[in-house]
């Protein structure tokens, strides 16, 4: 019977460090996607003629897809497993993305914006969840998540510049192709190297109503916005779209506080550290996005930056965002206690 203080070594996966590096090559992909769309907006605007009204589509309707079915994919990584739906999340990526960059018109390239959305859906909460079933000692969890900070804040700098690159010198297009060889490479590197631990999923029933009432809320939410950016905030529309996304939020409340297994357990958002945690996070993440698209635009449009000098431009923010996650993020990581 081994003893105690070797259980950590049993139950560590050996091939943890090299999934750690698919795992990343993916979430790099994500940020790439992001960052080089913005920077080739402009180029792929002209190109298929989208209107000044319309062009925001393009980084809306991913967000649309992405954060409705985010609770979602986090649960069907669940039932499918971690492993499966971040090789499928993988492949679905890659195949939009194809379309992204095959779009003729602009229907096509925002329903392959959209697609791309649903997939990162399945993607993105597969491979943080992998992390955290593949490291299971502390400190070893607390440098994979810094590794894997700096490589999607890194992946922030590369495609500002390969945006910029592939945009100037080569075609738009290619802003969304690219996506396709990061995908081939993940899952390839998933199949050979991850592998989920026994007993980790969670087998319990989907919550059907819960799925309905987040996605149609938070859909509901993101378009309100959208509209009040073009029809202003006292167009019956996008009251209209506030009054939905409150009253189906709030019924999602309810049901989550009653039925057996729960798309979303409310103590994971009641806790005040994570909630607070979770709020932080997705206020800055909601002035990033709003920054990256301003600035594109007003950097290449009214200062008259080529789309390199652009990708230049955006790069101090981006080494913040690296030193924040790899010198601050890792160390208040192991310093700081947990929210139970």
């Amino acid at each position: 019977m081994p003893e105690a203080g070797t259980k950590t070594e049993i139950q560590s996966d050996p091939q943890r460090w090299k999934a750690l590096a698919f795992i990343a090559i993916a979430q790099l992909m994500v940020v790439l996607d992001a960052t080089v769309v913005n920077i080739a907006l402009p180029h792929a605007q002209a190109s298929l003629h989208i209107s000044n009204a319309d062009r925001q589509w393009v980084i809306t309707a991913y967000s649309l897809a992405f954060g409705g079915l985010l609770l979602f994919g986090g649960r069907i990584s669940d039932l499918w497993g971690r492993k499966r739906a971040f090789i499928i999340g993988l492949i679905g990526f890659a195949l939009a993305s194809a379309l992204g960059g095959a779009a003729v018109n602009e229907a096509m390239l925002l329903g392959a914006r959209a697609l791309q959305g649903v997939f990162g859906a399945l993607l993105a909460p597969a491979a943080l969840s992998l992390l955290t079933v593949t490291f299971t000692e502390s400190k070893e969890r607390a440098k994979a998540f810094g590794i894997f900070g700096a490589i999607a804040g890194a992946g922030g700098a590369v495609g500002l510049i390969l945006g910029g690159v592939l945009t100037q010198y080569a075609d738009w297009r290619w802003a969304l192709f690219i996506n396709i060889a990061f995908a081939v490479v993940a899952a390839i590197g998933a199949v050979l190297f991850i592998h989920e631990p026994e007993g980790s999923r969670n087998p319990s029933k989907l919550d059907i109503p819960g799925v309905l009432l987040a996605t149609l809320g938070l859909v509901s939410l993101v378009y309100g916005f959208t509209k009040a950016s073009t029809s202003g905030w006292g167009a019956p529309v996008t009251i209209g779209m506030f009054v939905a996304a409150v009253v189906l939020l709030v019924a999602f409340v309810v049901v989550e506080a009653k039925v057996k297994a729960p798309l979303l357990p409310l103590r994971v958002v009641t806790n005040r550290n994570r909630g607070g945690a979770y709020l932080s996070l997705g206020l800055a993440i909601i002035g990033m996005y709003g920054l990256f698209l301003f600035l594109t635009y007003y950097l290449q449009e009214n200062k008259g930056y080529s789309p390199v000098m652009t990708g230049v431009a955006f790069l101090p923010m981006i080494a913040g965002m690296i030193t924040g996650s790899t010198q601050i993020g890792a160390r208040l990581m192991n310093r700081v206690r947990r929210g139970s």
